[in-house]
């Protein structure tokens, strides 16, 4: 997955390719230029434009499946015949030792610098590898050329014939969109993929933990690769996340509430967007603000609880970074998410509902609590669990104002750690992925994906025994 992802960004010429196959047939077979139409035999059933649209279209859509493919083939193929090409003695090789080889090869041809096992033999190897690598990438555009123009005059063929443009075109869009449709399905199931054969190769390997101990450890230190307990990663995940909700749902509800019921117009047209501009600064600001003055207030307000006559000493832990500040921080920034979402979802309530809840009595407040939340409820259930995703998988403010000791502890002022923070702290820097320690950011993200999908299963059937519908 990963070498699909970087050959995806190998090829600018072959995407200008498209880009320039696509605008040429879109614009010499579109618009009043057409002078090919009196040519025809039986008149155009719809607008010019079509026929630029249905050729650009037969044009891209048998390149993209020959990319894909070539994505997920083109590496392996051709380190298997470059390893054919190598010396003899290279055969005695172990796999550990072949694939710190092509990393090297891939770290010359990216212009990165790593201490090369043999600089001669690397250079050569570099060399023909990059020559292989650009062999292929003519070997696609040759194939792309071939059944682009084949796909091409079939088409323009068929359209001399008499064939309805809007209806082919129709047809066209219609495998355009159920093949991205198909490529989102792929990927994610190659992701899941991926991460599912990493883990196995975690727990497989001499160095790495059981299974139970992985999920029923309470002990983490992968640096030592010694220590793989999950537990202590979960706790300050789940801590910091439910301090995030307490802050961002509440007051992202009551925002939603005051900007569909209560503001005027006029009010809601300034008021929204300068509250959706919380969603547009980046994370590493707001990590930066919880390290620099949310944590240590965070700090000073647990010192000044410790010291007061009637508290046990050292109730708080009072940590210079603790999953408080962190906490309060992330549950801000998702402020806008929760308040977006939960407006759209208020405003889609029928109108009929509030006129004969005012129309029995009732006030706008008890039209509010009683007919428009409930209706509402499984749009908030849902925008709920989206700030609660949003939650569990921020990095950077985790990273810069919550700490990286893995303990366990219900202290929200201690310094904590989760499971995007080691994942980042793993994967950092140069790295062989073949050691438990760096095996053990796969097997994190496996977990975090589980955790993750019990919890949108167990929200989906919330959802469902909420669910009413209202004609």
């Amino acid at each position: 997955m990963l070498v699909m992802l970087e050959t995806l960004g190998r090829l600018p010429l072959f995407w200008l390719f498209c880009a320039l196959l696509a605008a040429t047939a879109f614009v010499a077979f579109s618009g009043g230029k057409l002078t090919y139409a009196r040519s025809f035999p039986t008149p155009l059933s719809t607008r010019s434009n079509s026929a630029g649209y249905l050729l650009a279209l037969v044009a891209l859509l048998p390149i993209l499946p020959l990319f894909v493919l070539y994505a997920w083939s083109c590496e392996p193929i051709l380190r298997d015949l470059l390893e054919r090409e190598l010396p003899p003695h290279t055969g005695a090789w172990t796999a550990e030792q072949m694939n710190l080889f092509f990393d090297q090869i891939y770290a010359q041809l990216g212009h990165r610098m790593l201490a090369p096992i043999d600089s001669t033999l690397l250079e050569l190897a570099t060399r023909r590898y990059s020559a292989l690598r650009g062999q292929a990438h003519l070997i696609l555009l040759a194939l792309s050329i071939s059944c682009s123009g084949l796909c091409y005059l079939l088409t323009w063929q068929r359209i001399q014939r008499g064939l309805s443009l809007q209806r082919a075109l129709d047809r066209a869009l219609y495998l355009a969109l159920f093949g991205c449709a198909t490529l989102a399905i792929l990927t994610t199931a190659g992701i899941i993929a991926s991460l599912i054969y990493e883990t196995g190769r975690f727990f497989s390997h001499p160095d790495g933990p059981s299974l139970a101990s992985f999920l029923f450890g309470i002990n983490w230190n992968a640096q030592s690769g010694q220590s793989f307990g999950i537990l202590p990663l979960l706790l300050g995940t789940f801590m910091i996340a439910i301090i995030a909700l307490m802050v961002a749902v509440p007051i992202g509800l009551m925002c939603a509430i005051y900007l569909s019921e209560y503001a005027t117009p006029r009010m809601r047209e300034t008021l929204k967007p300068l509250l959706e501009i919380l969603a547009g600064i980046p994370t590493v600001v707001y990590g930066f603000f919880a390290a620099i003055i949310i944590a240590p207030a965070v700090r000073a307000a647990s010192q000044w609880i410790n010291h007061l006559p009637f508290t046990p000493e050292t109730l708080l832990a009072a940590q210079p970074t603790n999953a408080l500040a962190a906490g309060l921080v992330m549950g801000v920034m998702i402020i806008p998410l929760m308040s977006s979402l939960s407006d759209d979802i208020l405003r889609t309530i029928p109108q009929s509902l509030r006129d004969g809840a005012l129309a029995m009595g009732s006030t706008q407040s008890e039209t509010i609590t009683r007919i428009v939340v409930p209706a509402a409820m499984p749009g908030i259930i849902a925008a709920l669990l989206l700030s609660a995703s949003r939650a569990i998988g921020e990095t950077m403010i985790v990273v810069m104002a919550a700490g990286g000791r893995a303990i366990m502890t219900l202290d929200p002022t201690s310094d904590m750690t989760t499971v995007t923070h080691q994942i980042v702290t793993i994967l950092t820097g140069d790295t062989s992925f073949d050691s438990a320690r760096t095996l053990a950011a796969f097997a994190l993200g496996f977990a975090l994906f589980s955790v993750t999908f019990i919890f949108n299963v167990i929200a989906l059937r919330v959802v469902r025994s909420y669910r009413v519908r209202y004609v």
